[in-house]
């Protein structure tokens, strides 16, 4: 059995949440653990495996606009996203050192 860690951090990548659950569910499954009351921020960025209806709405609820990309190129309705931005997500990454 693998686990997997589920972060959200500030602009500077200080750590905000952290949700542990089992490997094998994917990753938007507990999505509305991690990002439901979110402090105010310009922000969230997420992999594609955030890359769900249901978390956009979240966080437009929130005021939080998304920088995800989408899960395929040839989605019916197409996702926009910062790709500049994006790359800033190393953040993220950086909470979870090998």
């Amino acid at each position: 059995m693998t686990s997997k860690l589920h972060g959200v951090c500030d602009s500077k990548g200080g750590p905000l949440r952290l949700h542990l659950r089992e490997g094998q569910c994917s990753d938007f499954t507990d999505a509305d653990v991690v990002l439901k009351d979110l402090p105010p921020a310009a922000t969230v960025m997420g992999d594609q495996g955030y890359d769900r209806d249901k978390i956009r709405k979240m966080l437009s609820q929130q005021g939080i606009p998304p920088c995800i990309p989408p899960r395929c190129c040839c989605c019916k309705k197409p996702v926009h996203y910062s790709k500049k931005l994006y790359r800033k997500g190393h953040k993220t990454e950086n909470l979870f050192p090998d």
